[in-house]
């Protein structure tokens, strides 16, 4: 069988399993209880200039028109689903701030255990332990919305998400918490 057709083949299989995770996903999100944990939209390039600073965003990697499209679309797919969105917090970092503001309007809010350690990996451990307890104490009806970066969701998950894509966790009782699907752009 040429290499192209077995390709088709193995696509033609998954493509419904990952649609069906994906469906999942958003009814876990319908349900409530659940922590939807974005990469902000897309924002061309890695990491930040060597002249980055957090109060101006001329100096930071920012979205593209594409990421700005992305994040609004983030927000009409969970208004059309009618997703319990209670709380939405956000990295400090300029693309990620404004995916989540154009997602979720005025709920964002800046959360510094949210902002990126590229350039620091020596706060990846308090960061990422605030992540996990702030997943893990999430107890309510509603959704709770963190919008962050590639990074930060890879060490909390060993997922490495696509920009704009959402994990939906489930917080276990007691500790920890369940990946219970993936929602690509």
């Amino acid at each position: 069988m040429p290499v192209a057709l077995a390709l088709l083949l193995l696509f033609a299989m998954a493509w419904p399993q990952a649609l069906l995770a994906s469906e999942d996903a958003w009814q876990a999100l319908r349900h409530g209880g659940t922590v939807a944990l974005f990469r902000h939209a897309r924002a061309p390039g890695t990491g930040d200039p060597a002249d980055f600073r957090l109060e101006d965003c001329a100096t930071q990697r920012n979205l593209s028109t594409e990421g700005r499209t992305q994040a609004q679309a983030i927000g009409a797919a969970f208004r059309s689903r009618q997703i319990p969105v209670e709380r939405v917090l956000s990295s400090r970092w300029c693309r990620a701030l404004e995916t989540a503001r154009l997602a979720f309007g005025a709920l964002a809010e800046p959360f510094p255990p949210l902002d990126s350690f590229f350039s620091g990996q020596e706060q990846e451990p308090a960061r990422t332990e605030a992540l996990r307890r702030t997943v893990q104490e999430w107890r309510s009806n509603g959704v709770l919305v963190l919008v962050t970066h590639q990074v930060n969701i890879t060490a909390l998950t060993g997922i490495f998400p696509g920009e704009g894509e959402m994990l939906v966790l489930r917080p276990k009782p007691g500790a920890g918490f369940d990946v219970v699907g993936r929602v690509k752009p």
